[in-house]
């Protein structure tokens, strides 16, 4: 099976690699099936992507992969044959890839749009491969991420695996929800939390990439700087403009006059994004009512300040109860104009 062909680029984040070398280096007490989890963008994947590699290399350094020998070199041209990866189709045709267990006829290929579940079929087709001798006379491993992906069918025949596991194999789950996860699928797995890296790391990451207003882009990504590089490298701004508009009228109490201008703004925009962000200045809120600095928009302190002096807390905390609710219907709002206005003037109106 073919896989990225950058699978050994940058391999562990600087944040990672002390810990994924101790954690290498302990071997004689590897367990067959580990789940990795932490918070969303902060490296889990180049964690467990660079893990496999440094496993199924032939002349590890410091318990880490050479990144010369053949196992090294077959991995970088993503055709290592003792190595698997499951995933959704949607994913993997995102990433540039393909399943490597379809069995769906070309005609309903067709019609079908990719699945973003990890089929069973998927997990099936690693019964035989495990159960054959490795071909480097190594171990073998399996990556599946996001485990979240997997139903309840496919969960149920990984755990099959799971319970006699195979000489030889090593599972590597990543899920940045591992409580979501079938709990006796979980309970079969030894966990590796990931930390985050302090904001001093993350920063000077970023900075030596080039992203401009570091400190901004990782606030507004929660710091995660993985998060944070992928919004710059999208053109987004750490804090939206519209944003910041919206929260200057709320402050100076002519929001209402504003709502017509951020329709017509937000209408360019999938409803989930910007929902996403006003969900986010109204957690900034609360902190700031909780005597909390900001975490998301360090821009928008004067005017979520302003608002806290005035806001009952009751009316703000129910408000961000009612924006999560709303993001159920955002992929599929009848009206867009519509349902912008009644979400700007819903939150506008609180405390009134």
């Amino acid at each position: 099976m073919r896989d990225d062909a950058d699978i050994l680029e940058d391999g562990f984040l600087p944040w990672h690699r002390q810990q994924a070398s101790d954690w290498l280096g302990a071997r004689e007490r590897f367990a067959h099936a580990w789940l990795i989890h932490g918070m969303a963008g902060i490296g889990k994947m180049r964690f467990a992507k660079a893990a496999a590699v440094s496993l199924l290399c032939e002349m590890p350094q410091q318990h880490l992969a050479c990144g010369r020998c053949q196992a090294c070199s077959w991995l970088r041209s993503g055709n290592h044959p003792d190595f698997r990866v499951l995933r959704p189709d949607a994913l993997a045709l995102a990433e540039g890839a393909v399943s490597e267990a379809d069995d769906t006829p070309p005609a309903d290929k067709a019609r079908k749009s990719p699945s973003r579940e990890i089929r069973v079929e998927q997990v099936r087709a690693l019964e035989s491969w495990v159960n054959t001798a490795t071909h480097r006379g190594g171990v073998r491993v399996v990556l599946l991420y996001p485990a979240e992906a997997m139903n309840s069918v496919s969960a149920n025949a990984l755990l099959k695996l799971l319970e006699e596991p195979p000489p030889g194999t090593v599972f590597l789950l990543v899920a940045d929800a591992p409580d979501r996860l079938l709990p006796t699928l979980a309970s079969r797995c030894r966990r590796l939390p990931l930390a985050a890296p302090t904001a001093q790391e993350s920063q000077q990451w970023l900075a030596q990439r080039g992203v401009k207003d570091a400190q901004d882009y990782l606030a507004a990504a929660g710091g995660a700087p993985l998060a944070a590089m992928r919004m710059y490298e999208s053109g987004v701004s750490a804090c939206p403009a519209w944003l910041e508009q919206w929260a200057q009228a709320f402050a100076q109490r002519r929001a209402q006059n504003a709502i017509p201008r951020l329709v017509d703004e937000l209408e360019k925009q999938p409803a989930t994004v910007w929902l996403d962000a006003l969900q986010r200045a109204f957690a900034d809120l609360m902190l700031v009512h909780s005597g909390c600095a900001v975490r998301y928009y360090p821009r928008l302190s004067e005017s979520l300040a302003t608002l806290a002096a005035r806001l009952p807390a009751v009316a703000v905390a129910e408000a961000a109860r009612w924006l999560a609710s709303q993001q159920k219907i955002a992929t599929h709002p009848l009206n867009p104009r519509l349902f912008i206005h009644s979400v700007l003037l819903r939150v506008t109106m609180i405390g009134v």
